[in-house]
This record gives C-alpha cells, sequence and structure tokens, in this order.
C-alpha cells in the first residue's frame, strides 16, 4: 500500500510550495505544470498507471485535480476502481471504493463545479484583457509561428542563413534546423 501525492500549477513559474505541505516521507509525488481544463497531463496519467488497490493520493484541493467537473467525477471513479483513496485535504473529504457518503458527493459536485466556474472566468478575463489591448494596439498576440515556406523560398534564392534570420525574424538554428530537413542541400 503506497502513499502518492498529486500536485499541479498551471504554468512554470508558479510556485508549488503551499501543495508539497502535505508531503510526507516515502509518499510518491507526482507533478504537472499545466492546465487543469484537460486530463491529459502527463504526471497525471502516469499516476493514473501507477496507483493500485490500498493506495492513497493526496490532492490539496479538488481544483489541483480537475477544473472540470466531469473530469473531477471521472477521475475520482478511476482511482476507486482501482481499490484507491483519493484524500482532498483542504476539503477534508476522502473518496475510497466502499464510501457511498452522500454529502461528500455533494461536496465534491459544489467544489467541481466551483472550479469549473473558476476556469470559465480565467478565461473570460483573459479574453477581455486581449480585447481591451487590442484596442489600445498593445496587443502582439502569441509566439509567432516560424513560416517554413518563407525560409525554404529564400534558401532557394541563395540568401544566406544571418540574411534570412534578420529578414524574418527568427532563429539561426531555426533556419539551419529547416535546411537540414530539405532533400538538397542549399
Amino acid at each position: 500500500m503506497g502513499e502518492a501525492v498529486y500536485i499541479r500549477v498551471s504554468t512554470t513559474d508558479q510556485n508549488t510550495a503551499r501543495q508539497y505541505e502535505i508531503v510526507k516521507q516515502g509518499m510518491e509525488v507526482f507533478e504537472d505544470k499545466c492546465s487543469g481544463s484537460t486530463v491529459d497531463r502527463p504526471a497525471l496519467q502516469e499516476l493514473i498507471r501507477w496507483v493500485r488497490k490500498g493506495d492513497t493520493v493526496h490532492v490539496h484541493s479538488i481544483d489541483r485535480m480537475a477544473r472540470d467537473l466531469l473530469d473531477l467525477q471521472k477521475l475520482v471513479e478511476i482511482f476507486n476502481e482501482r481499490g484507491a483513496a483519493l484524500v482532498f485535504h483542504k476539503e477534508n473529504l476522502t473518496f475510497t471504493q466502499d464510501s457511498s457518503d452522500a454529502m461528500s458527493k455533494l461536496m465534491l459536485h459544489i467544489f467541481g463545479a466551483v472550479a469549473e466556474f473558476e476556469r470559465a472566468r480565467i478565461k473570460d478575463r483573459q479574453a477581455e484583457g486581449i480585447a481591451k489591448a487590442k484596442a489600445a494596439g498593445k496587443y502582439k498576440g502569441g509566439k509567432p509561428r516560424l513560416d517554413e515556406k518563407a525560409v525554404i523560398a529564400l534558401l532557394e534564392q541563395g540568401i544566406g542563413a544571418t540574411e534570412i534570420t534578420r529578414r524574418l525574424n527568427v532563429s539561426r538554428a531555426s533556419v539551419y534546423n529547416i535546411k537540414k530537413k530539405l532533400p538538397l542541400a542549399l
């Protein structure tokens, strides 16, 4: 019977320290730095493969596990079907295969719905901020995509990597990587 902790933050610059407070010696730690809006997260999938009957999975709070109510319900079901207990420390809720506490299930649904609502509000605020920045002419958008066709066209014209870098605002490494993929070295 093992114990594991699942830790998640949305971005690489966010701090996980408060979530590590529940970690005790001997526990396996699974940490993701990506959105909770999907269950397609590397450490979460690794945790699901790792967990066995009799294990306990600790999570700081429900919104660290999922930001979608249906995903949350499915994850609780997956862990419980495997015979593992799932403990949410902040909400003081525990779910096991043989627990049928109606109040705990209600609380899971309420907290899960709140997490989903918070995610929707975050997206709304982000969209509002982008719209305001665009209106003010300050929005630059995401990272520009590399236009491989433009790089290839310039290479075919005999233009060197340094000039392509200057013209297209791309790195020399990107130019050389594209050049390596070409059937004939230019």
